[in-house]
C-alpha cells in the first residue's frame, strides 16, 4: 500500500505540473487581453515602495488561479472518474478526496481563493477601500478570523477534536481552548504569506518547501490522500514559479497567497504539526514579524520607522539587494527550515 501511494503522490505531483503548464498560455492570454495588472500604490506614506515597484505597473496580477484551479480539476475530476466508473480501478486508485482528509482543506482552499479573486479583482478596477484598490488590512484581518472561525467550528464539534501535540512532551486535552488557538494559527498563517508575496517567485517558492514538508508529514502519519493533495499542490506550485521567477510573467495575488496561506495552516491542524509549522515557515514568521514591529514603532515612537520599508524583503530591496537575490537566499533559508521541521518530527515520531 505505502509503496503505490507513494507512486500515486509522485504521479499526480508530475500530471499537475504538466497540466499546469499546458493551461498557463490561456490564462495569460487572457490576463493580458483583458489588462488585469496590478496596480503599484502610489501614496506619500510609501514612497521607497513605489519607487523600487513603479517598473512592475501592469504586470497581470490573479496568477495563483493557476494553482487552486488545477487542484480543483485534479480533486474533483478524479473523484467523479471513480464514482462514474467504478469498474475502472485506475481511477478508483487515485482519487485522493476524502471527508476525512482533504474535503476540508480542499473548500477552504477554493472559498479563500474566491475572496482573493474578489480583492485582486478590486485592485485592479481601483474599486477598494477609498477607491484606492483592495480592501485594507483590518478587512482582511475580518475575513481570515471568519475563515478561521468556521474550521474551527467543524474540528471541535464536527471532528471533537481538542488533543494539541506538542513535539518531545506529548499530547494535551485543551478543551475549547483549541477553538482560539486554531484561528490564531490559521490567522496567522493566512497573514504571514500574504505579507511574503512581495517579490518575484518569493511566495512560491518559500509555499513549495512548506507543503513538501506538510506532504511528508502527512505521509508519515499514515495520511495517503492529504499527502497526495499537498504533492498536487506542490506541482502546480512548480509550474507558477517556471512563470514567477524574476521577471515574472504574471503575480500570484491574493487569490494564490490567500487561500494557500489558510490552506497549509489547516493542513497543520489536520497532523497536528502546527507547533512545528513556525519552523517549517520560519520566513512567513520573519515576515510577519519585521510588520508588525514596523507598525508597533511608527505608533510608540511617533513615525519612526525600524525598516527602511517592510515587510523586510523590502528592506533589503531598499538596502541595494537585488530582488533575485533576496528571492534566493529567502529560498535557501526556507528550505534548511523545513528539513529542520522534519527532523525534528522524525525524532518527535521516534521517542
Amino acid at each position: 500500500m505505502e509503496i503505490f501511494s507513494v507512486v500515486k503522490i509522485l504521479f499526480l505531483g508530475t500530471m499537475a505540473f504538466i497540466f499546469t503548464l499546458a493551461w498557463t498560455p490561456l490564462l495569460t492570454h487572457f490576463l493580458y487581453k483583458y489588462k488585469l495588472g496590478k496596480k503599484i500604490r502610489n501614496q506619500g506614506d510609501t514612497p521607497l515602495f513605489s519607487k523600487m515597484h513603479a517598473h512592475k505597473e501592469g504586470t497581470p496580477t490573479m496568477g495563483g488561479l493557476l494553482i487552486w484551479v488545477t487542484v480543483l480539476i485534479f480533486s474533483l475530476g478524479l473523484f467523479y472518474l471513480a464514482k462514474f466508473f467504478p469498474q475502472v480501478e485506475v481511477f478508483k486508485n487515485l482519487n485522493f478526496l476524502s471527508r476525512g482528509e482533504t474535503l476540508l482543506p480542499l473548500g477552504a482552499l477554493v472559498a479563500t481563493a474566491l475572496v482573493g479573486l474578489f480583492d485582486d479583482w478590486l485592485d485592479v478596477r481601483q474599486k477598494g477601500v477609498k477607491g484606492g484598490g483592495r480592501l485594507n488590512m483590518k478587512h482582511r484581518l475580518f475575513i481570515y478570523t471568519l475563515i478561521a472561525l468556521i474550521g474551527a467550528w467543524w474540528f471541535y464539534f464536527k471532528l471533537d477534536w481538542t488533543i494539541l501535540h506538542v513535539p518531545f512532551y506529548g499530547s494535551f486535552e485543551i478543551s475549547w481552548w483549541y477553538i482560539p488557538f486554531f484561528i490564531f494559527v490559521i490567522v496567522g498563517t493566512a497573514f504571514s504569506v500574504n505579507e511574503t508575496d512581495g517579490l518575484d517567485g518569493l511566495a512560491g517558492g518559500v509555499l513549495l518547501t512548506s507543503f513538501g514538508a506538510m506532504g511528508a508529514i502527512s505521509f508519515v502519519l499514515g495520511r495517503y490522500d492529504l499527502a497526495t493533495f499537498c504533492s498536487v499542490i506542490a506541482g502546480a506550485l512548480c509550474a507558477f514559479l517556471w512563470f514567477n521567477i524574476n521577471p515574472a510573467r504574471f503575480y500570484m495575488g491574493d487569490t494564490g497567497a490567500m487561500s494557500l496561506g489558510v490552506t497549509l495552516g489547516i493542513i497543520a491542524m489536520l497532523t497536528n504539526s502546527a507547533i512545528l509549522l513556525p519552523i517549517i515557515g520560519s520566513i512567513f514568521v520573519l515576515e510577519s514579524f519585521s510588520v508588525i514591529i514596523q507598525i508597533t514603532s511608527k505608533r510608540l515612537r511617533k513615525g519612526k520607522k525600524v525598516f527602511l520599508s517592510a515587510p523586510i524583503h523590502h528592506h533589503l530591496q531598499a538596502k541595494g539587494w537585488p530582488e533575485p537575490k533576496i528571492v534566493m537566499r529567502f529560498w535557501v533559508i526556507a528550505g534548511i527550515s523545513s528539513a529542520i521541521g522534519l527532523i525534528l518530527f522524525f525524532l518527535d515520531k521516534t521517542i
